[in-house]
C-alpha cells in the first residue's frame, strides 16, 4: 500500500568514534537543508545538538540529540549520538529507532578506531541498514586511499563509495547517479561499475540482463539497492567535509534518493507473549506502535519519554496505554523534539520521533499502543554492556540522604548503562557506570544541575571473616545495683561450616538449665557479633554455634542479662577458633583482540588472577576467562583500555570466597585496630 508521506520519511542516526565530526556534521546538514540559517558550533554554545552547558565545557557529545529537516521530497530525522564509549548508554538506544546507521570515521584517523567497529557489529546486530562516512577529507595529513582500503579491509567488499574527493577535496564526484569526471584517486568510472556489480547480484533477473546487456540505468537500481542495504550486502560510502561543506548536499541527496523509508527498511523485532517475532507495518491507518528509547529528567518540563512512532498515526488527545498497564493515558500536549526545544504538533507519523511529558510510566524501552490487542508485546533487549567501573556515593550533609536517592533515581531513569548497588555487608551506595568520564560526568550533574554535594571513594570491598577450628566460650553476667540484679550465664561451642553455608544456632541445652524464653535472647546476643567479626571488623559466616550450657536465676534472670552473656561467649570462643579473613574471587571473562592475549594474561597474574582458558570469537576477537580476587581489580578498567588501546571490555561475576594471603589478613587486621572505636 502507497502511502506518499511515510515514504518520505527518512530515520538515521550518526554515529561513530567520539571526536568523528559528528555533530558538525549535524550541523552542516541541518544548514544545507535550510533548517538553520548558520550553523552552530560546541564550542560557541549555540549547536542545536550538544546545548548542554556540560558539553560545552567537555567539548563532546554527552546525550544523544534530535533533530528533523526537510530536503528535497524528502523529511530527515536524525538522532547525534555520543561517539566515547563512556556514554554507550546513549548511543546505542538510538540504533533502536532508526532504519539507516551513519557510521562516520575521522579522514585523519591512523586505523579504524574500537568504537566505529562496535558500531557496526551493533547496527548489523539490530538488521539497520550501514553506510558509511568519512568526516574531515580537507584535513592535513590524511591518506584517503589508504583509509579505505583499510575499511574494505575491516568491514569486507561490500564498502563502496558513493562519491569520491576531488580537486583536493574541495568537493566530492558522484559515482552513482552521474558517474563523470575526475576524483582526486581511484576511477570514477570504476567505482560506479562496481557499484553496479555489487548491486545487481541481489535480483536474479536484473542480473540476467545486465550480464546480457552489459549496462544498467541508474534509476532501476533502485529497489535493489534498498534491498542490498536491507541484506548489508552493500555498504556505500560517502566523503565529506562538514567543516568546508564538501560533499554536504550530496550526501543529502543519498538520504533523500537511496536511504530507505519506514516502509522499506527492516522492521524491528517485537516478541509476542510466547516470545515469537511480531512485524510491524509501518502504514498510518494500523494501530499505534511505539517505544521509548530516551528519557529526558528536564528541570523545567519534568520527565520526557522521547519515542519512535513505528505504526499508526499518534493524533494529539489520543488515548495511549503503556505496556501491560490498563489505565490509558491522555496526549495532552503531543511534542516533537527539535535540538534543545520540543514543538508541539497535531500528529505524528511512523518514522517520526515524539515526546510526551509528565508521564511517570514512560522509562526506557517502554512501549506506547492504543489497543489491548498489544499489551504483551516487548520490544527484543538491546544487548547494553554492564556498567563495571564503581564509586561509593554517600550525602556530604546530613540531611540531603532522601534528596541523593531522587537525584540518582532520575539519572538512573536517563541512562540505561547506569547501574546502582547498594551493599548491606560494608554499607555503602555504589553507582556504577561505564568509565572514569562517565561517572565524573554525573558527579558534575548532581553538582550543577541539582546542586547535590556529594562524597565519594572507591567502594569497599565486601570480605568476610571466618573461623578454623571448634572453640569453647564461656561468660558469666551478673549485675547487683541495689534494686533488680541482672544473671545469666552461658556455655557455647562454636564450630567452622563449610563456605557458603551461613550461620547455624544450635540449642542444646538440657534439664532446663537456662530456660527457654531465654534461648532467643543468647541468640540474639550471639548474632550481634556476627556484623563485624573480631579480627578486621568484617561480617562473620560459616560458623555454628551450640548453646549446651549454662545458669539462671529465678529473680534476677533477664533477656537483657542472656544477650549480654551470649555476645561475649561468643566473644571469647571467637578469640581461640583461629580466626582467619576471607575475600571474594569473581569470575572474569575479557573480550579484546587475538594480539593481546599475553598481555592480558600477564596482568590478570600480577593480580593474584588465574586464567581458565580463552576462546575465538572470530578472526579479530577473542574471550578470556579466569579467576581473580575482587580487590585486586582496582583500576583494572583503565588498566584494560590502556592495553588494548580501548578495544577490550570485560564482565564480572561473583565465584566464591577463599582465604585471603597472610600479609592481606595482617593488614586488614592492622587497619581495623587503627580504625577510632564509635562512642
Amino acid at each position: 500500500m502507497s502511502h506518499p508521506a511515510v515514504e518520505s520519511i527518512r530515520c538515521v542516526a550518526l554515529v561513530g568514534h567520539a571526536q568523528s565530526g559528528k555533530t558538525s556534521l549535524a550541523e552542516a546538514l541541518l544548514q544545507a537543508s535550510g533548517a538553520i540559517a548558520t550553523a552552530g558550533s560546541v564550542e560557541r554554545g549555540d549547536s542545536q545538538c550538544d546545548f548542554d552547558p556540560l558539553e560545552r565545557e567537555y567539548r563532546h557529545s554527552l546525550a544523544s540529540a534530535l533533530v528533523h529537516f526537510c530536503y528535497g521530497a524528502a523529511e530527515v530525522n536524525l538522532v547525534d549520538t555520543p561517539g566515547s564509549p563512556d556514554f554507550v548508554g546513549q548511543a546505542l538506544p538510538a540504533l533502536a529507532a532508526v532504519d539507516t546507521a551513519l557510521v562516520l570515521v575521522d579522514a585523519q584517523a591512523a586505523a579504524v578506531e574500537p568504537s566505529t567497529r562496535r558500531m557496526m557489529a551493533w547496527a548489523a546486530e539490530r538488521g539497520l541498514c550501514r553506510m558509511r562516512v568519512v568526516n574531515k577529507i580537507d584535513a592535513e595529513r590524511v591518506d584517503l586511499p589508504g583509509l579505505l582500503a583499510a575499511l574494505r579491509e575491516a568491514f569486507g567488499k561490500e564498502v563502496l563509495p558513493l562519491n569520491l574527493p576531488a580537486d583536493n577535496a574541495r568537493r566530492v564526484v558522484d559515482c552513482f547517479f552521474n558517474p563523470e569526471g575526475q576524483a582526486d584517486f581511484s576511477s570514477v568510472a570504476e567505482a560506479h561499475q562496481a557499484l553496479v556489480d555489487q548491486v545487481v547480484e541481489v535480483d536474479e533477473a536484473l542480473m540476467a540482463r545486465y550480464l546480457e546487456q552489459g549496462v544498467i540505468r541508474p534509476e532501476e537500481l533502485h529497489a535493489p539497492f534498498e534491498q542490498a542495504l536491507r541484506e548489508g550486502h552493500l555498504i556505500p560510502l560517502c566523503f565529506v567535509s562538514a567543516r568546508s561543506g564538501a560533499g554536504v548536499v550530496e550526501l543529502l541527496e543519498v538520504l533523500e534518493k537511496l536511504a530507505p523509508n519506514p516502509l522499506e527498511g527492516n522492521p524491528p523485532v517485537f516478541l509476542d507473549e510466547r516470545g515469537k517475532a511480531f512485524a510491524t507495518l509501518a502504514e498510518p491507518d494500523r494501530h499505534v506502535l511505539a517505544q521509548v528509547f530516551k528519557v529526558v529528567m528536564d528541570p523545567f518540563v519534568g520527565k520526557l519519554g522521547i519515542f519512535r512512532l513505528y505504526q499508526g498515526t499518534l493524533r494529539r488527545d489520543a488515548q495511549l496505554y503503556v505496556g501491560a498497564l490498563r489505565k490509558a493515558v491522555k496526549v495532552g500536549h503531543l511534542l516533537r523534539p527539535q535540538g534543545r526545544r520540543y514543538e508541539e504538533v497535531a500528529q505524528l507519523l511512523p518514522g517520526q520521533f515524539g515526546a510526551l511529558a509528565k508521564v511517570e510510566d514512560l522509562e526506557f524501552g517502554a512501549l506506547l499502543h492504543d489497543s489491548h490487542d498489544e499489551d504483551a508485546l516487548q520490544f527484543k533487549p538491546l544487548p547494553l554492556p554492564q556498567p563495571m567501573q564503581g564509586l561509593a556515593v554517600a550525602a556530604k550533609r546530613r540531611g540531603d540522604e532522601q534528596r541523593l536517592a531522587e537525584v540518582l533515581g532520575r539519572l538512573l531513569a536517563e541512562d540505561p548503562c547506569l547501574r546502582l548497588d547498594y551493599h548491606q555487608d560494608t554499607q555503602e551506595t555504589v553507582l556504577r557506570g561505564m568509565g572514569e568520564l562517565h561517572l565524573r560526568y554525573l558527579l558534575d550533574r548532581m553538582a550543577g544541575t541539582y546542586k547535590l554535594e556529594v562524597e565519594t571513594r572507591p567502594p569497599r570491598v565486601p570480605y568476610r571473616e571466618t573461623i578454623s577450628r571448634a572453640a569453647e566460650g564461656h561468660y558469666r553476667h551478673k549485675k547487683q545495683s541495689g534494686g533488680a540484679g541482672q544473671f545469666g550465664e552461658v556455655y557455647l561451642r562454636i564450630e567452622p561450616l563449610p563456605r557458603g553455608a551461613g550461620f547455624e544456632f544450635v540449642d542444646q541445652i538440657k534439664g532446663g538449665v537456662i530456660p527457654g524464653q531465654f534461648i532467643p535472647s543468647v541468640e540474639k546476643g550471639v548474632r550481634s557479633v556476627l556484623a563485624a567479626g573480631p579480627l578486621a571488623g568484617c561480617p562473620l559466616e560459616d560458623v555454628r554455634v551450640c548453646v549446651h550450657d549454662g545458669k539462671s536465676h529465678p529473680v534476677d534472670s533477664k533477656d537483657v542479662a542472656f544477650q549480654a552473656a551470649g555476645r561475649r561467649a561468643m566473644l571469647e570462643a571467637l578469640r581461640a577458633a583461629g580466626g582467619i579473613v576471607l575475600e571474594p574471587l569473581v569470575n572474569i571473562e575479557v573480550v579484546a583482540p587475538q594480539g593481546r592475549l599475553g598481555d592480558i594474561t600477564a596482568d590478570l597474574t600480577s593480580r593474584r588472577g588465574q586464567v581458565l582458558g580463552t576462546d575465538s570469537l572470530g578472526p579479530d576477537q577473542l574471550l578470556v576467562r579466569g579467576l581473580v580476587p575482587l580487590a585486586e581489580l582496582e583500576g583494572y578498567a583503565g588498566r584494560l583500555k590502556a592495553i588494548t588501546a580501548g578495544q577490550g571490555s570485560y564482565s564480572l561475576a561473583l565465584s566464591h570466597y577463599e582465604q585471603v594471603p597472610v600479609e592481606v589478613q595482617q593488614r586488614l587486621a592492622r587497619e581495623y585496630r587503627a580504625t577510632p572505636e564509635e562512642d
